[in-house]
């Protein structure tokens, strides 16, 4: 408080003096001017500056028309506002242009209003970052409707735009918004003698500056991008993980088009004819960081086909989405192509499904990891029960090593043999763990797209949609940021006593790489790769790695190592008895360590041979 009242006094004090200095060097020289002769200046016709004002207008009047022609008696006017709004939004409409003024998502906040515990909803679009030109071609050239008045009428929740022209040709605009959702269906429609306008397709230019409505700066440019759907149903997304420029022009005719960003997607679909002529451009400013990246995309419509177009204001979830458009569920990212489905048909629904259950989302994240590991429990079993057989035959694979020596190939024979006698896999333990790699990889990509856990708080995350940050400093340290998520530090530790319970009960393999020592690599890279990512993704491995733990300790209770040692001594005498075939696979691998060992050989015998030849 005592600095804020400094800083006052040190304001008040530097404009007054900077008052006193302009008024001691510049005192008032000319004397007011009495009423009579302010009159007579005004009424005089010779006075020059009505000459100049009166000079002006004609000058106005002339360029006006000559930009405008027939359209010259709207090109100015009055704007009024219309609004339209249901359950979701609130769109602001203006009679300049018959345009969308702004765009209000009454169920969401800006991350500063969040913060700060604002109770403003989140202004998605308006009026100085979003600027939507539809062009027309005349018989003197292109005019701008959205610059020129229309008159507005509304009726519910539908606003209509007009604008007559003398020749009897008439633009207008409808907006309708339903009572939910969404999506906003926008018509143009011209009617009216010809004459006016030309019949040309008409040019649609969109510059939308994509506002920073999310904490991370960085993540959410590289999230920032334009996607589309071209007319034979290829997606694109251009932009996607890049924090420079793009530019793109598509050969292809494009069924709609989006600014799609972390958690928020603004697009425009055309339902009865493609966009032709479609380009993008996408730029990331260096000096702003109140936007994200500035976007623009030209396009153009047939002129009779654009009575039947739909905007989309609102979040990336599958269920708003997917309504809008064939393949606008896309701007929902979930992956690459081998995880995808996983995501959309397991995970999602699930999460929504869960929702109506749990209000605390961090409870909701502990609830599917249970359901996930319950449904896993059979793989879980079948990989321990696998690593018990390993940890019986150890004493044996270690005698191996003793006899051989060093021989890595020999080795690996000899073991490859014994897994053979007794009827064990060496595979039979890492399939079931292999299994569950596509659902750590599907919330890895997830996690980080789903607006579900914006804004919503558990323990000292404010937000799950971002990294929680208890411990923070004022500037980027390499690789680790500026912060340090609690959650990130918690998951690494978990999975650090994992991997040490793990190597405990798993004996040491044969081979060239001391996989044991590897293991713990790969919990401390995560921690720098996860540090900046959303805490509910850090906090799902964290409770997977403790539930994990959990069932390895149960799972334990129910295997019986002497009966498995008893069933692989059995398999041992059964072997002996039986005549030996060999399967492909056997087969492979006995071909390829037979190659090896001669190599090894002839390369020894090669080195020798060098040796001697030296020694001579």
């Amino acid at each position: 408080m005592e600095k804020f009242d400094k800083n006052y006094i040190i304001g008040f004090v530097l404009l007054f003096a900077m008052y006193g200095t302009y008024m001691y060097f510049y005192p008032p020289t000319t004397p007011e001017p009495t009423e009579e002769t302010a009159q007579t200046e005004t009424v005089s016709p010779s006075n020059s500056s009505n000459t100049i004002a009166a000079t002006s207008v004609e000058l106005d009047s002339a360029a006006i028309q000559a930009k405008y022609g027939d359209f010259s008696a709207a090109a100015s006017g009055e704007a009024t506002e219309l609004t339209l709004e249901n359950e979701q939004l609130i769109v602001k409409l203006s009679s300049k242009g018959g345009a969308i003024k702004e765009v209000v998502l009454k169920n969401h906040k800006t991350y500063d209003d969040f913060i700060l515990n604002n109770d403003e909803p989140l202004v998605l679009i308006d009026e100085n970052n979003s600027k939507l030109d539809i062009e027309v071609n005349t018989p003197k050239g292109p005019v701008k409707i959205n610059e020129l008045y229309f008159a507005g009428e509304q009726t519910g929740n539908s606003a209509v735009f007009k604008l007559a022209l003398a020749n009897g040709q008439i633009i207008e605009q409808t907006y309708s918004l339903p009572e939910k959702g969404y999506a906003l269906d926008y018509d143009l429609n011209f009617s009216g003698t010809a004459g006016s306008i030309n019949n040309d397709p008409i040019k649609i230019n969109w510059e939308n500056k994509l506002k920073r409505l999310e904490n991370d700066l960085n993540e959410n440019r590289k999230a920032a991008q334009i996607n589309y759907l071209q007319a034979d149903g290829d997606f694109e997304d251009v932009g996607l993980g890049s924090v420079g420029n793009e530019q793109e022009t598509e050969e292809e005719n494009v069924r709609w088009f989006s600014f799609k960003q972390k958690y928020f997607t603004s697009g425009l679909v055309s339902e009865n004819q493609d966009f032709q002529n479609f380009s993008l451009e996408l730029n990331t400013p260096t000096n702003d960081s109140t936007v994200v990246k500035d976007a623009i995309v030209s396009a153009q419509l047939p002129m009779q086909s654009a009575n039947s177009m739909k905007f989309y204001f609102g979040p990336n979830e599958m269920a708003e989405l997917k309504p809008v458009a064939e393949g606008f569920n896309k701007n929902l990212y979930l992956g690459y192509d081998i995880v995808k489905p996983i995501n959309r048909f397991i995970f999602v629904p699930l999460f929504n499904w869960l929702e109506g259950f749990f209000s605390n989302y961090g409870f909701l994240i502990i609830a599917v990891v249970l359901l996930i590991k319950l449904t896993l429990t059979p793989l879980l079993y079948k990989s321990y029960t696998s690593s018990a057989k390993m940890r019986i035959l150890a004493p044996e694979i270690a005698e191996i090593k003793e006899k051989v020596g060093d021989d890595q190939v020999k080795q690996q024979q000899e073991t490859m043999n014994l897994y053979k006698q007794v009827g064990v896999s060496p595979l039979s333990g890492c399939v079931p763990m292999l299994l569950q790699m596509p659902i750590l990889m599907s919330v890895f990509f997830l996690f980080p797209n789903m607006e579900m856990f914006r804004q919503k708080s558990f323990l000292w995350a404010k937000d799950l949609s971002t990294y929680d940050a208890p411990i923070s400093w004022g500037f980027d340290i390499p690789v680790i940021g500026n912060h340090l998520s609690l959650f990130v530090v918690l998951m690494t530790l978990s999975s650090l006593a994992f991997t040490y319970y793990n190597n405990q009960i798993t004996p040491a393999q044969p081979g060239p790489i001391d996989m044991k020592k590897l293991s713990y690599v790969f919990p401390l890279v995560f921690f720098f790769v996860l540090n900046s990512f959303p805490a509910a993704l850090s906090f799902y491995y964290l409770v997977s790695n403790l539930v994990t733990i959990a069932q390895q300790l149960i799972v334990r209770r129910f295997v019986d190592e002497d009966k498995i040692r008893k069933v692989l001594d059995e398999n041992k005498r059964n072997y002996a008895k039986k005549p030996k075939k060999k399967n492909k696979f056997s087969t492979y691998l006995e071909n390829q360590l037979k190659a090896q060992e001669e190599a090894n050989r002839q390369k020894a015998k090669e080195l020798k041979a060098k040796k001697n030849k030296n020694k001579r």
